[in-house]
């Protein structure tokens, strides 16, 4: 089952334009969707959710008009918010069972093995009986997949899940994504390029409400094979370098600025090839240049 989108728009009353004519061809898969702030990501992926009405465009889901049947979407959609609210005083246990009464798991037999499944995909089965307030922020996130899955959706959305999470926490949490990426379409929604490149075979850039490039990571990483340059350099020498060259990304590194450059020959002396990342052909892709100092995530 295929994920269509055509021609999708959205101006806000305010004139802001947050989605202009998108297109996209999402296959069954983990998909990256990566953009910067405001760039359009939640917009599309609140009408992809049904919470939000498009100007103009369409969507289908296999043979489900996603703009016009939002019911039938809704049946089938797992979405995990960046910001969801929980009930911190009831235990996880009774408050997945709660959430698949409302999802319409009817027949008590049925639920509570569907609920024991899910806990346990999660990794949250030893933490049944505790209150969800008490969990950590990876805890929560899985507690939300754990929701999203009830049903066995065929269209899963997560919106930025690995925001704000510890470096073990998000590892638990992106290999449980890869785990589900089995089957349904799940788009990945965020601005970290470390979670695409590790977990989707298919992402697109959008940016300033367009998309700026969509394709496998790998061939648009082995786009920029012998283009990519990287330099040392004291923080007083960065903006004499950006009139010259088009640096793509710059890094705090012991003291001093690393600075990758996209460019067909070497730039000059100090210049050293760098093998090319996801992380390069997004900010070229964005034009991100000086303003993209990246800090460890």
């Amino acid at each position: 089952m295929e994920l269509r989108i055509s021609g999708l728009s959205k101006t806000y009353p305010d004139g802001t334009r947050a989605l202009d004519g998108v297109e996209l061809a999402i296959p069954p898969g983990m998909f990256g969707l990566l953009g910067p702030n405001g760039a359009g990501k939640s917009t599309l992926m609140r009408i992809l959710a049904t919470l939000q009405e498009a100007d103009a465009g369409s969507v289908r889901l296999g043979g489900i008009d996603v703009l016009r049947e939002p019911e039938a979407v809704r049946r089938t959609l797992g979405y995990l918010p960046q910001e969801f609210g929980l009930y911190p005083q009831v235990r996880a246990l009774e408050l997945l069972d709660h959430f698949a009464r409302l999802k319409g798991v009817a027949d008590s037999r049925q639920r509570r093995a569907v609920v024991e499944r899910l806990l346990v995909r999660t990794n949250l089965w030893e933490v049944r009986q505790q209150k969800v307030g008490g969990f950590s922020g990876g805890m929560r996130q899985r507690f939300g997949v754990a929701v999203a899955l009830i049903g066995d959706p065929r269209l899963i959305i997560v919106d930025e899940p690995t925001a704000g999470l510890d470096p073990a926490e998000r590892v638990r949490f992106l290999n449980l994504l890869s785990e589900i990426g089995e089957g349904s379409v799940v788009i990945l929604s965020t601005h970290i390029v470390e979670d695409v490149a590790e977990l989707c075979t298919r992402m697109a850039i959008i940016d300033h409400g367009r998309i700026a490039f969509q394709g496998a990571p790998e061939e648009a990483v082995r786009g920029l094979e012998g283009r990519v340059w990287r330099i040392l350099v004291e923080r007083e020498r960065v903006e004499a370098l950006a009139r010259r060259h088009r640096v793509v990304s710059q890094r705090r590194l012991a003291g001093r600025m690393q600075l990758r450059v996209l460019a067909d020959a070497c730039p000059g002396d100090g210049f050293a090839p760098a093998e090319p990342s996801v992380e390069d052909v997004y900010f070229a892709t964005i034009g991100a240049g000086i303003g993209a100092t990246m800090e460890p995530v």
